[in-house]
């Protein structure tokens, strides 16, 4: 029965992860366009990538509370919204440095995670988020659709553990709330 759960589990997440890479893919395409264009775009990709991360950062931290303070990383449900936020935060990766694409990033966190990214820590969620992703190739691992069935799986509950203390941590900041 868990083989199948996860099998369907893994099925759905490969058919939804061309959805993921592209709400959240860089902004390097629109840098050959119009300047004006380039920045709505990016605006608009980080916006979206933004509000992917804060809703799944949400999910992870009801999660967490409802675990006892613990980020539970063989959780199926924690492994989906660890996989989601990781592939949210891709364009973090390559824009790091880029000053609108971080604030368009943060505005679509506060916007979708229901007061748990506020005004106040967008910018620590944000440099958390930017330092657990930034030189890891598990980010281009958990936005790329494999074939096999199996290994998509293992990757992705490798991706959960992987994280695991980035994400207590980070989980652990927001206090009380």
């Amino acid at each position: 029965m868990r083989k199948l759960f996860l099998f369907v589990a893994a099925a759905m997440l490969m058919a939804g992860c061309g959805f993921l890479k592209n709400s959240t893919s860089s902004n390097t395409t629109t840098q050959t366009a119009a300047t004006t264009n380039t920045t709505a775009n990016a605006g608009n990709t980080a916006m979206t990538a933004g509000q992917g991360a804060g809703n799944a950062l949400l999910a992870l931290y009801n999660q967490y509370k409802a675990d006892g303070n613990k980020y539970d990383y063989k959780n199926m449900q924690n492994i989906l919204n660890t996989v989601t936020l990781v592939a949210n935060c891709e364009g973090l990766k390559e824009n790091y440095k880029d000053k609108t694409y971080l604030s368009e990033f943060g505005k679509g966190m506060v916007a979708s995670s229901l007061g748990l990214v506020t005004k106040d820590n967008v910018e620590t969620v944000t440099n958390s988020l930017v330092t657990m992703v930034k030189d890891s190739e598990t980010v281009q691992n958990a936005s790329t659709q494999v074939q096999n069935t199996a290994n998509t799986a293992a990757g992705y509950a490798n991706t959960a553990a992987q994280y695991a203390g980035a994400l207590s941590s980070l989980l652990s900041a927001f206090g009380g709330k």
